[in-house]
């Protein structure tokens, strides 16, 4: 700041200016910068090196020195502040767990991307992520012994005014004791069927009796009867209702439904309808170890940073993202060939992938929503904007292949017992390749095609029993590999 300021004549603001810039690495606001600090700029009121007697060749170097000290260059004083903020979260984290994660996901809560992400850094820590409760829970995210439970005002198409009001009943009244105690209840406070309907999706009323699909059949039901009870109760009217005694009035009462519970794969889509991202459970969740080993950029990767305005991926890099793929655009070029724009989900977020129409037509079977792919790709990066990946090939997730590995201690044990192996094999016909370990060797030996098998927990079983877990284990290639 005091360089631009002695040498071009730079204001004490716009100096700070520069040094933002600086800071943030923004090539195309330097380089503009540059023009300024050599020569001036009369609208910015800066006079330049030139104007001040500094030869062009000498400022440019200057310049250059600035920007190459400004890539690793801090301010002591900020730094130390850095330092004494990362000691203090570091003991927060390490000694209050669910406490720190839960305040840090409370102030990403409006960041669906960031809020999976940490979601998903619970999990490895080992901490369970509850679903929202109307009994529970709290307005941002709060700790249920050593759980974290789900904000309330993250449920999409309920206002914080609603939230309070909810907190607040509760707080006075007790708990909610069921579906039609909370309606009765908040009848009147601004609790509408959109959002009665959004809780019931995010699993807010799960600890009250009945199912989320018992619950969705009832609901309208409920509130029009409460509506009209209210209707008649302002107007000083009796109905047949009200003369009933009270175990009458239980005959006439909504009752749920038997009609069970809706599937895994609903739940989870009606989670990620009202909350941005799944809770209790994703799609993916059982793929994650064959996800992780192929990819080499997640989603997360191509979100611009709020703090450095970039994206970690660079411009024009060959990547390979997998996910399952929620959204397909198809459209036509000029010469009208197909092209489309898909969006891919994985544990972390999303991301759009353009497949020019030449990729599109080599890879069209397998881009389809719900399906679970891999897509390798160059990513493209625009200044301030979220990166997107240019596709070139696309793989199902099914493409991986496994091989069975069995190891035995030497020769003799293998030759024994090798009739009774190939029985064991012989009822798990596939496509999985079977390898045998002589361990005193250190050798491999692989069996023909005609003794693969199809891998599963049947077969794992059996072999386990057999030969010891230890000696049984399944090996994944990474796709990449494969080609």
């Amino acid at each position: 700041m005091q360089i631009v300021r002695d040498l071009a004549g730079y204001t004490w603001g716009r100096s700070d200016l520069v040094r933002r810039a600086m800071s943030k690495k923004k090539q195309s606001v330097m380089e503009q910068e540059r023009k300024n600090f050599v020569f001036g700029n009369k609208d910015e009121h800066v006079a330049g090196c030139v104007a001040n007697g500094i030869e062009e060749k000498t400022a440019n170097k200057i310049f250059d020195e600035m920007i190459d000290f400004a890539k690793y260059a801090f301010n002591k004083s900020h730094a130390a502040a850095y330092a004494v903020v990362a000691y203090q979260t570091a003991y927060l984290k390490y000694y209050y767990p669910e406490e720190f994660m839960a305040a840090l996901m409370t102030s990403v809560q409006d960041h669906v991307n960031k809020v999976s992400e940490y979601i998903l850094t619970c999990r490895r820590m080992g901490i369970e992520i509850l679903p929202p409760d109307i009994n529970e829970g709290e307005s941002g995210f709060s700790v249920s012994g050593q759980r974290i439970r789900y904000g309330l005002s993250a449920i999409k198409s309920v206002g914080r005014l609603v939230i309070s009001a909810i907190l607040e009943e509760r707080q006075t009244g007790g708990s909610f004791s069921s579906l039609k105690d909370f309606l009765t209840r908040m009848s009147g406070k601004e609790v509408n069927k959109r959002a009665v309907e959004n809780f019931i999706k995010s699993g807010a009323f799960d600890g009250l009796e009945g199912t989320r699909k018992q619950k969705m059949l009832v609901y309208s039901m409920i509130m029009d009867n409460i509506h009209q009870e209210h209707k008649h109760s302002i107007a000083g009217q009796l109905s047949l209702f009200d003369l009933v005694g009270e175990e009458q009035k239980k005959e006439y009462e909504v009752s749920m439904p038997n009609v069970g519970e809706y599937e895994k794969e609903e739940l989870l889509s009606f989670e990620k309808e009202v909350l941005g991202i799944y809770v209790s459970g994703h799609p993916l969740e059982e793929y994650e170890e064959r996800w992780r080993k192929n990819i080499t950029a997640t989603t997360a990767d191509f979100l611009l940073d709020e703090e450095t305005g970039e994206v970690k991926v660079k411009d024009g890099a060959s990547v390979m993202a997998g996910g399952m793929i929620t959204d397909k655009t198809v459209k036509y070029t000029k010469n009208n060939q197909a092209m489309a724009f898909v969006t891919i989900e994985d544990l972390l977020g999303t991301v759009e992938v353009v497949v020019f129409p030449r990729d599109y037509a080599k890879n069209q079977e397998l881009l389809t929503e719900d399906a679970k792919v891999f897509i390798r790709g160059r990513a493209s990066v625009e200044e301030e904007k979220n990166g997107k990946l240019i596709c070139e090939k696309v793989y199902s997730f099914d493409a991986a292949k496994r091989e069975l590995w069995l190891q035995f201690a030497d020769r003799e044990q293998f030759a024994a017992g090798e009739e009774a192996l190939y029985g064991m094999l012989a009822d798990s016909d596939g496509n999985d390749a079977v390898v045998v370990y002589i361990s005193a060797e250190k050798r491999m030996k692989r069996l023909a095609a005609s003794k693969n098998v199809c891998i599963g927990t049947e077969l794992l079983g059996i072999l386990s029993a057999a030969y010891g877990e230890n000696n049984v284990k399944v090996v994944e290639k990474p796709i990449e590999m494969q080609r």
